[in-house]
C-alpha cells in the first residue's frame, strides 16, 4: 500500500456509523466499486471478492477450467497463480520467463498439449505481458486467458488496462498492491456467463440476493464474499489510482535518463513489452552475471528479483510436493481425470528463467519519493552499477588468468 489517510478512515467510518456491512443493500459500497472498477478497466463486469487468490480462482471456475485441464502458468509468480490452477482440480503446467519477467510466448508455443486449456499471464512486478503475441497463440490454438493482474493493477498494455485484454483478468488488493483495502480481489470479464459462474463461486448465495439467471445452475461453493468494509476502501483508492501511476512513471523516467550513462559500462535496462504503460513499480537492470546483480544489490537498497521468495516456482512447496489439496481424495495429482496429463516438475526445470531472474535486479519507485530522493536513488543506481560491473571485470581477469595457465600446462 502506498498511500492511505483520512479519506479512507472517514468512508469506512461512514458505513459502521450506518450500521450496514453486508455487502447486499441499498447504495452498496462494494456494488458501487463493482461498476466504476468495471468501467475503469473498460470491461463489462466486475465481481469482488475477499482474495487475489480467490479472484484466480473464480475467474478460473468462470471459465470453466478444471479436472482434466492443464493450465500453462509461468515460473515466476507468487504461488498463487499456480495454488489456483490446483484449488479448481486442473494441472498446473510451469514454463519459462524471457527476460522482461513475464510469461515467454516462445516456451507457450513450445508447451501447448493435448491436454492444455487455458494460460495465464501474469503482468508481473507491474510489467505487462506480450499480450498481443499470447492472445494470437490462444486464438491459433483455442485457448483460454486469465490475465493475472494482482501485481498490475493501474497498468496498461499498448494502451488497453491490464485485464481487459485476456477472457478475463484477476486482481489482488492486498495490503502490498497498488490499491488495497487490506485484503481483497475479484474478477474482471466482459462475458456475462463467466461472471456469473465467477460470481457463485465467490459466494454460493448470491443468486438469493440479487435474483437468480435460469441460465445458470447455481453450485456449491465455500464463498469469499467481501464486506462494504472492503468496498468503502477500494472506493476511495481507485480515486487515487491514475496518479500513483502518473508518479510512478514519471520517477522510473527520471532514473532511466539519469542512469543512462551506465549503458556504456555494461547495465543493461530489462526490456519491456510495454515500456509507456507499465505500473512503474519497479525499475529493473539485467547484469551480466549472478554475481554481478548480488554485488548491486549488497551495495544499494535493491532486491535481485530470482531471490524474492515465493515468487519462483523453485519456493512452491505445495505444487512441487504435490501435495494438491487438504484431502488425498481430492487432490488434483491423483484425480483420475488427470491421468496422463504433465503432473511431474523435474529437477533442472526452467534454467532459463532463473538464470535471467538471479541476474536481473529491482529498484522500487514510490509515489511519495521526493526529488531529493528521487536523486538519491540515481547516485545509487551510479555507484552499486560500477562496483557490480568491477565485479564482472574482476572475474574475466581472474578467468582469462587461469585460462593462460591451462594453456600453459597444456604446451608443456
Amino acid at each position: 500500500m502506498y498511500l492511505a489517510g483520512e479519506e479512507e478512515i472517514e468512508a469506512i467510518a461512514k458505513v459502521i456509523r450506518s450500521g450496514k456491512l453486508f455487502r447486499y443493500r441499498e447504495d452498496s459500497e462494494c456494488e458501487r466499486f463493482e461498476k466504476r472498477y468495471a468501467s475503469h478497466l473498460g470491461v463489462r463486469e466486475f465481481a469482488l471478492g475477499a482474495s487475489g487468490t480467490y479472484g484466480l480462482a473464480a475467474g478460473l471456475v468462470g471459465l470453466g477450467i478444471g479436472p482434466g485441464d492443464e493450465v500453462l502458468v509461468p515460473a515466476h509468480t507468487y504461488m498463487a497463480t499456480a495454488t489456483a490452477v490446483l484449488a479448481v482440480g486442473a494441472i498446473p503446467v510451469i514454463i519459462d520467463i524471457d527476460e522482461t519477467i513475464t510469461i515467454s510466448p516462445d516456451a507457450i508455443s513450445d508447451a501447448i498439449g493435448p491436454h492444455t486449456r487455458a494460460i495465464i499471464p501474469v503482468h508481473m512486478w507491474g510489467a505487462a505481458c506480450n499480450m498481443d503475441a499470447i492472445m494470437e497463440i490462444a486464438e491459433h490454438r483455442r485457448l483460454l486467458v486469465l490475465e493475472d493482474v494482482c501485481q498490475g493493477i493501474g497498468g496498461a498494455y499498448e494502451g488497453r488496462k491490464l485485464g481487459s485484454i485476456g477472457h478475463a483478468g484477476a486482481f489482488s488488493f492486498n495490503f502490498f498492491k497498488n490499491m488495497s483495502g487490506g485484503e481483497g480481489g475479484g474478477i474482471a470479464t466482459s462475458d456475462p456467463k463467466v461472471a456469473e459462474r465467477a460470481r457463485c463461486y465467490i459466494d454460493p448465495c448470491h443468486f438469493y440476493w440479487q435474483g437468480r439467471n435460469d441460465e445458470t445452475r447455481p453450485f456449491a461453493g465455500v464463498g469469499a464474499r467481501a464486506s462494504e468494509l472492503l468496498g468503502a476502501m477500494l472506493n476511495v483508492q481507485l480515486d487515487r489510482l491514475d496518479g500513483m501511476i502518473l508518479s510512478m512513471r514519471a520517477e522510473k523516467k527520471r532514473i532511466l535518463a539519469g542512469t543512462k550513462h551506465l549503458g556504456n559500462l555494461g547495465l543493461r535496462v530489462t526490456p519491456m513489452n510495454s515500456a509507456d504503460h507499465d505500473c512503474a513499480t519497479q525499475v529493473m537492470f539485467t547484469l551480466p552475471t549472478e554475481a554481478a546483480a548480488q554485488a548491486f544489490v549488497e551495495t544499494m537498497p535493491a532486491v535481485v528479483a530470482g531471490k524474492t521468495g515465493r515468487h519462483t516456482f523453485t519456493q512452491w512447496d505445495q505444487v512441487l510436493m504435490h501435495e494438491g489439496a487438504h484431502h488425498p481424495a481430492i487432490n488434483p495429482y491423483a484425480l483420475p481425470a488427470n491421468r496422463g496429463l504433465r503432473t511431474e516438475y523435474r529437477e533442472g526445470m526452467c534454467q532459463q528463467s532463473l538464470d535471467i531472474l538471479n541476474r536481473t535486479v529491482m529498484v522500487a519507485t514510490n509515489p511519495q519519493h521526493s526529488d531529493e530522493e528521487v536523486d538519491a536513488i540515481i547516485h545509487n543506481i551510479d555507484q552499486a552499477a560500477r562496483v557490480a560491473l568491477e565485479h564482472v571485470a574482476l572475474d574475466d581477469v581472474v578467468l582469462k588468468s587461469q585460462q593462460a595457465v591451462d594453456l600453459q600446462k597444456f604446451d608443456a
